[in-house]
């Protein structure tokens, strides 16, 4: 009966703070129900598993960039055993991006294990947002910038490094841009795409970071996301 009530309050907490009570109602039925929708995974790769036969799916590398306080830190080392979901941004965009940070705020309000209490993230997710415009987005100014979306960093990272590592990692290992490019002076991306991971690695979900249904969908994956790796480990013998 406890646990039952600990539940009922992780869902008002993602229904309060997103304000939407389609999502509320969403998620009380994904929670409710034994039998949990499947999330794909994107992108084949090339190549058959030899002992079952089945498709194998493209994982994402390794990625080492720094974080808002000048730390070096790795995404699937330093995050092992979390959900990630990542975006890419700069500070001085004036259109897309703080749109994309003020949902993301949102989405880090919603996944509070106690909504009343700012310190108390869920563990289960990450949030990640790339600069794509380094050589001005140093980690002092990307501190700024996250105090003013509130960010918990043990929870929230905003990441600067090379240039021409972090388009590659856009392109070649989360595609949120198919157009070819070198990360030079030259070349710019800017998408409004939130990409999760799950805790493999997988590719699991593309929204689109500014629009309201599409957050409402990202909030939904992560709960159903999170149910199936704890029905998992209760199966384990």
């Amino acid at each position: 009966m406890k646990k039952k009530k600990t539940g009922t309050k992780f869902i008002i907490g993602i229904a309060v703070a997103l304000l939407l009570p389609l999502s509320f109602l969403l998620v009380v039925r994904i929670l409710s129900k034994d039998k949990m929708p499947k999330l794909p995974k994107y992108y084949i790769a090339t190549g058959v598993d030899n002992q079952t036969g089945d498709s194998l799916y493209h994982q994402v590398s390794e990625l080492t960039l720094t974080n808002q306080f000048g730390e070096q830190v790795s995404l699937n080392d330093g995050l092992k055993g979390k959900m990630v979901l990542i975006n890419f941004f700069f500070t001085n965009c004036p259109t897309i991006c703080p749109q994309m940070s003020s949902n993301i705020e949102m989405l880090q309000d919603a996944f509070r294990k106690d909504p009343k209490k700012k310190t108390t993230l869920d563990t289960a997710i990450h949030f990640v947002s790339i600069s794509v415009d380094p050589e001005r987005d140093s980690f002092p100014v990307l501190r700024a910038y996250a105090d003013r979306y509130k960010a918990n960093p043990d929870h929230w990272w905003f990441l600067t490094g090379d240039r021409q590592t972090i388009y590659n990692y856009a392109r070649k290992q989360l595609f949120v841009n198919m157009q070819e490019g070198t990360g030079g002076v030259d070349d710019f991306l800017h998408s409004e795409k939130l990409v999760l991971l799950d805790s493999n690695r997988y590719i699991r979900g593309y929204y689109n970071g500014r629009d309201t249904a599409d957050i409402i969908r990202c909030a939904d994956d992560i709960v159903i996301l999170t149910r199936q790796k704890k029905k998992r480990i209760s199966n384990k013998p």
